[in-house]
Parts: C-alpha cells; sequence; structure tokens
C-alpha cells in the first residue's frame, strides 16, 4: 500500500465527528477505518487486534462485516460529495446502509493487515450500489455487496 502519512482520509475529511465503532474517527476505542479514493476505488488497509480472533486464530467474520459496510460507506459518501448530494435537513449522513450481503471465502488473517477495495457499481441519487473486497496475500477473503439508501428523515 503506498504511504499515505499526509494524505486526509474520507472518514477524516467528510464525517469527522462521526463516532461509528468501524469507521468514526471521533470514537477512541473504534476501529477507525482510513479509506482513501484511489481512480476507480476506493481503498484502505486494516491492522486487525488480537482482540479479533473468532476463536480459531483467524479474523472474526463480526469485524470482517463491519469493516466492509463501513468502507463500502467510504466509496458513497465520496461518491455523494463528488455529485453533490449533501445530507438532506434533519438527517446525519446523505446515505445508511440498506443491505449488506457478505460472502466468506477464505479464512483471513488475525495477525497481518489486510487491503480493502470498494468499487462503486451503481449510483444515482435514491441509493448507491458497491462491491466491497477483503483481500490479503493476492487473495479475496471476503466480499460484499451492499446497498445505500438516500437518508430521508421521517416526522413522527
Amino acid at each position: 500500500m503506498p504511504d499515505r502519512t499526509n494524505e486526509i482520509s474520507i472518514q477524516d475529511r467528510l464525517f469527522p465527528d462521526m463516532t461509528c465503532f468501524g469507521c468514526g474517527p471521533a470514537n477512541p476505542r473504534g476501529l477507525r477505518l482510513k479509506s482513501y479514493a484511489r481512480d476507480e476505488a476506493v481503498t484502505a488497509q486494516f491492522e486487525p487486534w488480537p482482540e479479533h480472533d473468532n476463536g480459531l486464530g483467524f479474523l472474526n467474520g463480526g469485524i470482517i462485516s463491519t469493516v466492509l459496510d463501513c468502507h463500502s460507506a467510504a466509496a458513497v459518501l465520496h461518491e455523494a460529495d463528488q455529485r453533490g448530494w449533501g445530507q438532506l435537513p434533519g438527517a446525519q449522513l446523505p446515505y445508511v446502509t440498506a443491505g449488506l450481503d457478505v460472502r466468506y471465502l477464505r479464512p483471513a488473517p488475525l495477525r497481518e493487515p489486510v487491503e480493502l477495495r470498494a468499487v462503486l457499481r451503481s449510483a444515482d441519487e435514491a441509493e448507491m450500489t458497491v462491491g466491497v473486497e477483503l483481500r490479503w496475500d493476492g487473495k479475496v477473503r471476503a466480499s460484499a455487496d451492499t446497498l445505500w439508501k438516500r437518508w430521508r428523515p421521517r416526522t413522527p
């Protein structure tokens, strides 16, 4: 992965006060995922903690789902920002997860960094879809298709 020490992540740029467990920069106990736009994809590196053990010495499936979801969020929110689709009045974000279909393909390491790659598949103002992968050692370990819907606050 390229050196990104001087680059601002999508999360830090677009939602620095977010406390989401997976990607919120303002959650000191969260995973604090950092994602970066690259050509046709959004990329990130994630280094698991010993506490993310699935009980067999590999990365836990719930943590995998979380980083896939949160990394696809970075792709969606970056695209929304590029298109000027900001949050609507009363919404805290422009889009929210409406679906996450995860496939676990191979064990992912617990003690080494993994790479994340998200590609926007479709985008319109109402919804977006993203394909996202978790890779290690040149192989896809898990993948997901995510569906994101425009957050339209409802009044009770």
